[in-house]
């Protein structure tokens, strides 16, 4: 495996010994810090991002909305979500991970604080678009960062606190949906706490959080890659000797290579790591959204109370905290792929029961029950595999613009057509609950029958990658 780039080997030898470097690092409170500072972004912009499942629900009767409108509010912020992670792609890796990063937090925080002053569902509709692009940059910088900053075998700890963060703020919205259920203002009050985030998160994450080492190196600023690896050695407790220029062994005149091209992505060698890093996640992120977005929907069009329906989608999400951090235990355990294999498939009980639940008459409510938590420990905690996954199919030089690529292309479909073509059946269990069933098998098998296990393997991809051309 090489590492992408024209330069031959002297880059990616370099990266190896930063990484190495950093990988020595013993796990320190400095890591923890990082890993909290990530995973309060990750709290704070999946309330932001996640508040449509309920705004649809409480801004409905106030705003007047029609089913077109429902549609845009479900499927227009994932489109533009998908827009705003393509534009980020293109310019990931020529931007630093914390600029990538800062871009979205600001636009996503920002525009969430002017929710509680709509007074139609055009202006809602129009806002929540214009957040769902600053989400394209806010939701798939910090896995790269992670990936980058965490030693290699602390990769899952900071998988399962980024993902018990996301799943907090999931299991947190339908709970304060529930408590606004009655309030003609609930919209709008719902929105302030992720919009207030504004005047703290982007000064936490300036202060705090570390640019990524191995983007220096790769963009040919030597002495600040090393000077920003000491600098986290020294905040780590000093207890390993510095990195120095020499250690890196390479030819420095070579070191300041044009990044590769954005279709590089798609070159002999690397296509099948992208698409099957896309494809899988693409597979788990489905469910996601359906549940998310839809789920509460789904279960007063299929009978269920308002307030019932936000208590089985916070029951769902709450299973998810112990889930996401079990998946991230498995993940160095078994490996990424058996692990994502575990948590799709593991999650067809769940759905069965979710879906036959209003077969069962008096037990229906039981059945729906004991799915969600189900479904919530398993297919919904998939993600800190799925998502490390992903972000490891990329070397260094194509990680920001590959992974961004990766989770844009995966929501296009998952997160925009799914969604947008499943409002009209969401009052049939066999149809709604159906389309995740299969999802789930779809992306189950992909990586373990044609993908390789990633393992700590951020430099590098596969063998018989095309070399560039002269």
């Amino acid at each position: 495996m090489n590492e992408v780039g024209p330069v031959g080997s002297a880059p990616s030898s370099a990266l190896r010994a930063l990484g190495s470097k950093l990988d020595s690092i013993p796990f320190s409170s400095y890591h923890v810090l990082v890993i909290l500072v990530l995973g309060l972004v990750g709290f704070v912009e999946g309330y932001d991002l996640a508040v449509t499942g309920s705004l649809i629900v409480l801004a409905k009767k106030p705003l007047h909305l029609t089913p077109a409108d429902i549609q845009w509010l479900v499927a227009g912020p994932s489109l533009f979500a998908c827009c705003g992670g393509f534009v980020a792609s293109a310019i990931s890796d020529h931007l630093s991970r914390k600029t990538m990063l800062q871009i979205g937090v600001i636009s996503v925080t920002g525009l969430t604080l002017l929710i509680p002053l709509v007074q139609s569902a055009e202006q809602l509709i129009a806002l929540r678009i214009l957040i769902g692009f600053g989400g394209g940059f806010a939701v798939t910088a910090p896995f790269p960062i992670a990936a980058e900053l965490m030693p290699a075998q602390h990769r899952r700890t900071y998988s399962a606190i980024y993902e018990i963060a996301l799943a907090s703020s999931f299991t947190v919205l339908p709970l304060v949906a529930a408590l606004l259920a009655e309030n003609p203002n609930g919209f709008r009050l719902i929105a302030l706490p992720g919009g207030l985030a504004v005047l703290i998160l982007p000064a936490i994450v300036h202060f705090l959080l570390p640019e990524s080492p191995r983007w220096h190196l790769r963009k040919g600023r030597i002495t600040r890659a090393v000077d920003t690896v000491n600098h986290y050695i020294a905040r780590c407790g000093n207890r390993v000797p510095p990195l120095t220029v020499a250690a890196l062994g390479m030819d420095f005149s070579l070191s300041r290579s044009e990044l590769p091209p954005f279709r590089a992505l798609f070159r002999r060698g690397q296509l099948r790591w992208t698409v099957i890093g896309s494809w899988t996640f693409g597979c788990a992120v489905l469910g996601y959204f359906l549940i998310s977005v839809l789920l509460p929907k789904a279960l007063i069009d299929q009978g269920a109370a308002v307030s019932t329906s936000f208590g089985i989608a916070t029951l769902a999400f709450m299973a998810t905290i112990p889930g996401k951090a079990f998946t991230a235990y498995l993940m160095e355990i078994i490996g990424r792929r058996w692990t994502i294999l575990y948590a799709l498939l593991g999650s067809i009980p769940g759905l069965l029961l979710m879906g036959t639940a209003h077969l069962a008459g008096a037990l229906g409510p039981v059945l729906m029950t004991v799915g969600a938590l189900w479904t919530g420990f398993t297919m919904l905690s998939s993600f800190p595999a799925t998502r490390m996954y992903l972000s490891e199919q990329f070397p260094t030089a194509l990680r920001g613009r590959g992974h961004t690529f990766g989770e844009a292309f995966a929501r296009l479909f998952a997160g925009v057509l799914a969604p947008f073509l499943m409002v009209p059946h969401t009052g049939s269990p066999a149809i709604f609950f159906g389309t995740i069933l299969a999802a789930v098998i779809a992306g189950a098998f992909a990586p373990l029958l044609f993908g390789k296990e990633t393992v700590g393997q951020i430099e590098v991809i596969a063998a018989e990658a095309a070399p560039e051309p002269a």
